[in-house]
């Protein structure tokens, strides 16, 4: 039962606070109370119960919950980002209407992010992740703007119609499944049934791949990423882009290393195929960050990049490659979340949206500007940071395995990415740091944001820096 009080903890109280009226400073104690001990329930939940079935669908289709290594990778991210995130959108959050609405949506989205790392199956996972997306679209187009709601609309088609590529893959894997009761790392399937059946097999894995992959910005589902996080409150943003991107890449691990096998698909068209899609998503989205002036959808194409750095790992099919895209889960999302912080920061005191704007800040916000300085070497790969654990981790797995010119040109197609990388974050470092800004606010005092802004940014770049430090042996430690 603490599997699903742990579910269940942020999704009523957040409804619960939701229908209590009540000043804000009240509501913020009540959000602050929920979640911390939403935190606690899933520590609990995630180390001392036992699997659980709630519900049978109908023979052989049931949802389950159980907590496992990979599960425990991604909670304790969401446990961070949601904690650090929530604190800082009491801040923030001053400056946007409806916020009682924004609140019940987080804390249920927390719910449906909880019960995905949870999830004991594909049938179980499945609903988990269409209920993110439902839960997650109001953040999207919370301003209510014609521009948000077209953005939360797009986010809402792109992420269905992933889920149902999505489907299919999970209806051809229990057709062809031995046991398909849980999750197994090396996968289920049945040799037998799909000996003369591998091409249908394979056509709905790489389905699957991409349909999931949507999430994570996949090429070609990735056109939500750049219109929505732009568009979405700074905390939105943030968690849009660091952890509920990352439920498609959990997904993919599911369906690959738990369910189909990554023995099954190993030197098949399929991973040729998605090492290209994850190869070309790299440099396509780098590019375009490069020579986008909005500093959010910036940020937003930098995510594109980034999750197919994890992509890249996880198509190489190998414990090595898997490890190293876990390890970027870590890196990436404790960074990016920063840097979108760090940019409501920006909007918070100062209104500036474009980097155009930026040179000259750091005599305003040195604290702010050295967060997003930390978290941008992080991006780029420079040690100690976290991004450089990962990175490395990455390529050394690409040359190891054994997958022809893919062995080295996914380590090149990542040393091009992050010098596109360092070419649209660092340039922000130096103008703010060194160029006497032009913008007019360069003489004013300190603008820096109060401690529940400041603090989650400082605990985030912490994080960042222990991957860097201890990420290989974490790493190293994992046992599926």
């Amino acid at each position: 039962m603490l599997m699903l009080a742990a579910i269940m903890i942020p999704v009523i109280g957040g409804i619960a606070i939701y229908a209590v009226s009540s000043d804000g400073r009240s509501r913020n104690a009540l959000y602050a109370v929920c979640m911390l001990l939403t935190d606690a329930a899933v520590i609990a939940a995630a180390f001392r119960s036992s699997p659980i079935v709630l519900a049978q669908l109908s023979e052989g289709i049931f949802v389950a919950f159980r907590a496992d290594t990979l599960g425990r990778c991604f909670l304790a991210v969401a446990l961070i980002l949601y904690t650090c995130i929530l604190f800082y959108s009491f801040e923030y959050m001053k400056m946007e209407e409806r916020l009682p609405l924004f609140y019940l949506f987080y804390f249920i989205s927390m719910g449906a992010i909880i019960a995905e790392c949870f999830s004991a199956n594909l049938v179980t996972m499945y609903l988990s992740f269409e209920f993110l997306t439902l839960s997650t679209m109001p953040l999207v187009l919370h301003e209510r703007t014609k521009e948000a709601v077209a953005a939360g609309l797009k986010y809402l088609f792109y992420s269905i119609a992933g889920a149902m590529m999505g489907l299919l893959a999970i209806f051809f894997v229990y057709h062809f499944a031995a046991d398909a009761s849980w999750f197994d790392y090396g996968g289920f399937l049945d040799t037998a049934k799909i000996a003369g059946h591998e091409t249908v097999l394979y056509a709905a894995t790489l389905a699957g791949v991409i349909g999931f992959g949507a999430k994570a910005g996949m090429y070609p589902l990735h056109g939500w990423l750049p219109a929505a996080h732009p568009i979405a409150p700074a905390p939105a943003s943030a968690l849009l882009s660091a952890l509920i991107a990352k439920g498609g890449v959990l997904a993919v691990i599911r369906l690959i290393y738990f369910s189909v096998g990554a023995d099954i698909v190993r030197g098949t068209w399929v991973q040729r195929a998605w090492m290209c899609l994850a190869l070309l998503t790299i440099l396509m989205g780098s590019t375009m960050a490069f020579r986008e002036e909005i500093l959010k959808k910036r940020l937003a194409y930098s995510t594109v990049s980034q999750i197919s750095y994890i992509m890249l790992g996880l198509s190489l099919m190998t414990d090595e490659g898997l490890k190293g895209g876990l390890l970027h889960v870590l890196s990436h999302a404790s960074a990016k979340s920063c840097l979108f912080l760090v940019a409501g920061v920006f909007i918070y005191k100062l209104r500036i949206r474009r980097t155009t704007e930026l040179p000259g800040i750091g005599k305003t916000m040195p604290l702010t500007l050295a967060s997003f300085t930390a978290a941008s070497i992080s991006l780029v790969g420079i040690p100690p940071m976290g991004g450089f654990t990962s990175k490395w981790a990455i390529a050394a797995a690409a040359m190891d395995s054994g997958t022809g010119l893919f062995a080295v040109l996914g380590p090149v197609v990542l040393l091009i990415s992050a010098l596109l990388t360092a070419g649209y974050l660092l340039p922000i470092m130096v103008d703010g740091y060194f160029t006497g800004g032009a913008t007019g606010y360069e003489n004013e005092e300190k603008a820096e944001p109060n401690a529940l802004m400041l603090v989650p940014l400082f605990i985030l770049c912490g994080c960042s820096l222990l991957v860097g430090l201890f990420g290989s042996i974490f790493a190293g430690s994992l046992v599926f």
